[in-house]
């Protein structure tokens, strides 16, 4: 008889976003002349780029001919995209060869898949509050996880502790759901600790674009040392509106090596033989996002979620509500007030003021307590969530 993946069965109900819709269709069921006010989703809402948008049209049109159509793309990378995307680095100081650059489907696909190029007897540390799929990947691949509480007090950014060593190590910033970033200094004892202990950090930095503090790394390979323990993670999603469209990319340096394997050549086998690439079309589109051009247009975009940010802020600091997050991120991460618990203050801001947000307890038992807010909305809803 077939035996399944048990590990399965030890995952947990997914049921935050089901139980976040329920309470509002009812809602909106009760109440059919209000209009929602959606601050929770983490979904974009500007569309692609004029860019991308012609790049995307021109791709197309080339595959309309026999002379330009492409099937097969190579499985790491189209070589056009994977230089520009190294170029990029360079652009911003960080050396990172062509080849060290792996263009995948997206972020959340490929922190799925990353996990094939470590043994399951592996564990992994995770700090909470916490993407979801990060311990549901590890669960699904029977790891031991380790979790590491994170709060106000240490601003989310907690620093390495010898009781929490692991094999893995994820660490998302500008993070989601907090919006909290690490600085030089806290990223340069992470990257010590795991050169120390022979473990590997999982850099997730699919929000890198909506960085604007000098002392906060866009990629953790501006630390010294990062290139023997760390893989960069990095996404389209968010910074470009490539939500619907999918496309992200990974850096594994060729110095980072275990046990005599190297993970880049690892990483190259397991392309090769479980994808057959992303799509031409897709892949010209995100050409264009590195184009000057293109840089300005998508800052456009990302500055009209960070106007979102600043207006929500200044309702909380009025308020003298504690949060991190909206400068450096698109997410707010806002204590509940008055020691409501993140429910409870769920349904006060439906009830009173029709804002839906995020309750921190889906993001693990660190975030009970704690709200998010997504910027990624209309200005229209953030002007009246706030007034």
């Amino acid at each position: 008889m077939t035996k399944p993946n048990m590990n399965y069965a030890s995952l947990k109900d997914s049921y935050l976003f089901f139980r976040i819709a329920q309470k509002v269709k009812k809602y909106s069921a009760e109440h059919p002349d209000e209009k929602i006010l959606r601050l929770g989703i983490g979904d974009v809402s500007l569309p692609l780029c004029e860019s991308v948008i012609k790049s995307l049209n021109d791709a197309v049109s080339e595959q309309a001919e026999k002379s330009t159509f492409h099937g097969y793309m190579p499985e790491c990378g189209a070589p056009f995209l994977r230089t520009t995307i190294a170029e990029y680095y360079r652009k911003r100081g960080v050396r990172v060869d062509d080849d060290e650059v792996f263009v995948s489907s997206g972020a959340s696909d490929e922190l799925g898949d990353i996990l094939d190029l470590f043994d399951k007897e592996n564990s992994a540390l995770i700090i909470e509050p916490a993407y979801p799929a990060y311990v549901d990947a590890n669960v699904i691949a029977g790891r031991k996880i380790i979790l590491l509480s994170s709060s106000m007090n240490n601003g989310f950014t907690p620093d390495p502790d010898e009781n929490h060593a692991a094999d893995i190590i994820y660490i998302c910033s500008p993070n989601n759901p907090t919006g909290a970033v690490f600085t030089k200094e806290k990223l340069k004892k992470w990257v010590d600790f795991a050169n120390a202990h022979q473990s590997v950090i999982l850099f997730d930095a699919a929000y890198e674009a909506f960085i604007e503090s000098e002392n906060v790394p866009h990629s953790i390979f501006e630390i010294d040392g990062a290139k023997t323990c760390a893989i960069e993670i990095c996404s389209l999603s968010k910074t470009a509106g490539f939500t619907g469209t999918r496309l992200g990319y990974t850096v594994i340096p060729k110095t980072l090596e275990r046990n005599g394997m190297r993970f880049n050549d690892m990483w190259i086998r397991n392309r090769t033989t479980k994808t057959n690439g992303v799509s031409y079309i897709i892949q010209k589109g995100g050409a264009a996002v590195f184009t000057d051009e293109g840089q300005k247009e998508i800052k456009e975009n990302i500055a009209y979620y960070k106007e979102n940010a600043k207006i929500l802020m200044k309702v909380l600091d009025e308020f003298d509500i504690e949060y991190t997050g909206g400068k450096n991120a698109p997410y707010i991460w806002l204590k509940c007030p008055n020691g409501l618990n993140s429910w409870e203050f769920f349904d006060l801001l439906l009830k009173e003021i029709q804002v839906v947000g995020t309750p921190g307890e889906g993001f693990g038992s660190s975030g009970e307590g704690y709200f998010r807010f997504s910027t990624f909305g209309s200005r229209e809803d953030a002007n009246a969530a706030a007034f």
